[in-house]
């Protein structure tokens, strides 16, 4: 019995017409970001291990792909005292490292503000689940050089706009501050070392809900009430700002004694603003990686449970391979989420001729006839001619050709029957 043969496990083979979709999503994903002046870059599909375990990649790092140092010997392997002290690579698990290296490699070459568009693959040692996997793509676009908000507002509207022409209007983006979450942690007294696992715990609100984040947190010897408050009554205080700057009650005192209201001036600032894509703050947004310094995102769709994107302000990681500070503020767009929620319109395809070659056509006559044919503009695909050729346009026309032909002995280009399948 012949034994399955299938992808390595978490990754995916697409066939042509999966293929086309996939490509044609990302002409439009391209087409919006470039019309926003962003400009497509590329980069090695590999990095440096040092630097993808540099602390900077957050839970992710643990799901690197390392690359084995070549020539390793025994030695070697009972000398090591860690897996990824035999490797000296490994394979990018997102596209904000390689960017911060980019940025740090040719600073000299780019313009003081840089607006790069990334698109690739990125390999995460992921436990395979439905949209889960070890290979996947994202869509990457990130400003460098801008420390103020407009840079923000710049990424929300090409993302906005990008999703609204793949006819995703209902889409919107769930907004917060790293800085609102780390001044939100201290005024409800949460010690500092145990901040970090503080927001791991609200990171899961929608998962466990508040009776189980505030459990959670009673095991980690935090006062979980005391601070999802906090959060609610800073949830208030903006939405109470934004909906009527001028009012009294905007105006009016913070509800959080020695809370510094500035810290909320960014969000208020987005929120106040048009970037063509509806905004909704959200306090107990926290976003996993650990160098966000400001604004982070989350893109959310009505109909679904998880996110379809996301990105923040990231001042501080370019600098780590620079050697001087580089603010930077980006957003991903999760395109296998993505792809799955695309509406557009029926795109028409051009006209496909497949022809079907009888076995007594000398394989130069016919390769001469489709020359003769794509020479003329046309797209051309050839096939053995079965004795049933039924199914086999069957699978044509699910191809994507929409004409066929016969090739007999004598056949010329001129002469051919050509016509409509189906």
């Amino acid at each position: 019995m012949a034994s399955q043969v299938n992808p390595p496990r978490g990754m995916r083979d697409f066939l042509p017409v999966e293929k086309r979709v996939r490509e044609r999503v990302l002409r439009v994903i391209r087409s919006a970001y470039e019309h926003h002046g962003f400009e497509e870059i590329e980069t090695p599909v590999v990095e440096d291990a040092a630097r993808l375990h540099a602390g900077l990649g957050g839970d992710n790092e643990k799901l690197a792909f390392a690359v084995m140092r070549r020539g390793l010997g025994v030695d070697d392997l009972r000398e090591a005292a860690a897996p990824l002290d035999l490797a000296d690579l490994g394979l990018r698990f997102d596209l904000t490292v390689p960017l911060a290296r980019f940025l740090a490699t040719h600073r000299a070459s780019l313009p003081p503000v840089f607006r790069a568009i990334q698109i690739a693959p990125v390999w995460r040692a992921e436990r395979p689940q439905r949209g889960r996997y070890r290979q996947f793509m994202q869509c990457d676009i990130d400003i460098a050089g801008d420390p103020g908000i407009t840079a923000e507002l710049e990424i929300l509207a090409a993302t906005g706009d990008a999703l609204t022409r793949l006819g995703i209007p209902d889409a919107f983006i769930r907004i917060n501050d790293r800085r609102i979450l780390l001044a939100a942690l201290e005024h409800a007294g949460v010690a500092e070392g145990l901040r970090d696992g503080a927001l791991i715990t609200v990171d899961k609100l929608d998962k466990i809900g508040p009776d189980g984040v505030v459990a959670e947190l009673a095991d980690r010897g935090i006062d979980g009430a005391r601070l999802l408050a906090t959060l609610e009554a800073i949830r208030a205080l903006v939405e109470r700002a934004v909906a009527d700057p001028g009012s009294d009650e905007a105006a009016a005192a913070a509800p959080l004694d020695g809370f510094d209201e500035d810290i909320l001036a960014p969000v208020r600032e987005l929120l106040g603003a048009s970037a063509g894509i509806r905004l909704e703050f959200d306090p107990t947004l926290v976003r996993g990686m650990g160098y966000y310094t400001g604004p982070i995102f989350e893109i959310a769709h009505p109909e679904l449970r998880f996110s379809i994107g996301g990105g923040g302000r990231y001042d501080g990681m370019v600098g780590r391979f620079l050697g001087q500070e580089v603010p930077a503020v980006g957003i991903s767009l999760g395109f296998e989420r993505l792809v799955d929620l695309v509406a557009l319109p029926h795109e028409t395809a051009g006209e496909t001729i497949a022809l079907l070659v009888d076995k007594a056509v000398e394989p130069a006559d016919a390769v001469a006839i489709k020359r003769e044919l794509v020479a003329a503009g046309q797209t051309v695909r050839m096939q053995r001619r079965p004795k049933n050729a039924t199914l086999l346009l069957e699978q044509l026309a699910a191809s994507g050709a929409t004409h066929f032909a016969f090739v007999r002995p004598g056949t010329m280009a001129t002469g051919l029957d050509i016509k409509p399948i189906g």
